[in-house]
């Protein structure tokens, strides 16, 4: 099997990993707990019903380690039916179930920037230009190095506020408190494959690549993803109070391929550095490179990890959080000076050397299969695979 059978979805040091995620089953009629090694995918879920359970186990690798039997399923197959979203064949799910997905905002300054603009143009793309202009101007150059919560961003605070610029992104990329928001429901997050969706309310949309990290109960990082945090800018640009709206839409958090668990030779250290590309080909032959840099955010992970649970907040089934990104395109797709949005068709590919690529294609929110296997269903699928005697 060679590496085009599979698009790129693998590490590049794949044989040294530990990959687990889901797979949806035809023939039971749900999902199915899978881990990954080279080219195939072993079941998991007469061991553990859950993704959420298997990231709360201490054992987590020798329960992986045990299923070395024969495999169920051909990586190359799933892929495959992945990318024809061909629902009679098994195919990839997001790799968190129960998990809360959370996500924090304003991480990078450079994403802060383009933040500030939506908000002055007022999600008006064609004012974006000449936003962006004027509020470069007004914050300098000295904001790359500023630590959020600091005296120093302090006083650039004071400094905006008297130039007439200050903006609520700017307090939560610079102030002491980072911004962590609920992205998605429990069990709506899509794969690798899947369309997410772009609503027809919205002219001014762009993709966010982002490092996701997943947490148990406890809060303790156990490993990370892939995600795509779709965003709807002109939304969001005419108020942060929209959040929701632009945030939250069916299909708009796409999330894997698959979580890559922490080990011996595979901490949270080695992601301080990733680097995280994104590419976005157009139907029309339309092609957009980004690349988001996890070593210039402006938070640790612990920091953000911190701010979304502890006394404050619990998570009795773990949660996902998005960590943010750096990049936020501006690149002008169609007239000039009207910067860069999504449209039908786009192929969208999200990738890093650690945990693999993340493919999915635009389409049309209110178009797509809609979100109906929800948690309910999923309790109801699990009692169904109890044998009998277990059930009474």
């Amino acid at each position: 099997m060679s590496e085009d059978d599979n698009l790129g979805i693998l590490p590049l040091d794949a044989d040294d990993a530990l990959l687990v995620g889901r797979v949806w089953d035809p023939r039971t009629g749900g999902p199915r707990v899978a881990s990954v090694r080279g080219g195939q995918v072993y079941d998991l879920t007469d061991t553990v019903n859950t993704v959420s359970e298997l990231i709360d186990r201490t054992d987590v690798v020798d329960i992986i380690g045990s299923c070395a039997g024969k495999p169920r399923w051909q990586l190359s197959d799933l892929v495959a039916a992945s990318v024809a979203e061909d629902p009679t064949r098994p195919h990839l799910l997001a790799p968190v179930d129960l998990q809360v997905v959370k996500a924090c905002g304003v991480t990078f300054v450079e994403s802060m920037i383009e933040r500030v603009i939506e908000e002055k143009c007022a999600g008006d793309p064609s004012r974006a230009a000449e936003v962006r202009a004027l509020v470069v101007e007004a914050l300098g150059g000295n904001l790359a190095s500023l630590r959020p919560g600091t005296d120093e961003a302090a006083a650039t605070k004071k400094i905006l506020v008297a130039q007439g610029m200050w903006s609520q992104y700017l307090e939560v990329g610079i102030g002491p408190d980072p911004e962590v928001f609920t992205k998605a429901p429990v069990l709506s997050s899509v794969g690798f494959g899947a369309r997410v969706g772009i609503p027809t309310f919205s002219a001014w949309s762009n993709p966010e690549p982002e490092l996701v990290l997943v947490a148990d109960s406890r809060g303790e990082v156990r490993g990370a993803t892939l995600g795509n945090d779709v965003n709807l800018r002109d939304v969001e640009g005419r108020s942060a109070l929209l959040l929701g709206m632009a945030k939250d839409n069916n299909a708009s958090s796409a999330v894997g391929p698959f979580i890559r668990l922490f080990d011996s030779a595979f901490t949270i250290d080695a992601l301080r550095t990733e680097e995280i590309t994104l590419t976005v080909l157009g139907v029309e032959g339309y092609s957009l490179r980004g690349q988001n840099s996890v070593a210039r955010i402006s938070r640790p992970f612990e920091e953000l990890v911190a701010a979304a649970r502890g006394s404050h907040h619990q998570y009795p089934d773990g949660f996902a959080l998005f960590t943010g990104t750096l990049f936020s395109p501006t690149q002008d797709r169609g007239a000039p000076g009207l910067g860069f949005t999504h449209e039908l068709g786009d192929i969208v590919t999200i990738q890093s050397d650690h945990l693999g690529s993340l493919r999915n294609v635009t389409g049309i929110t209110e178009e797509l299969p809609p979100w109906t296997f929800g948690i309910r269903a999923l309790f109801s699928y699990l009692a169904n695979l109890l044998p009998v005697k277990e059930r009474v």
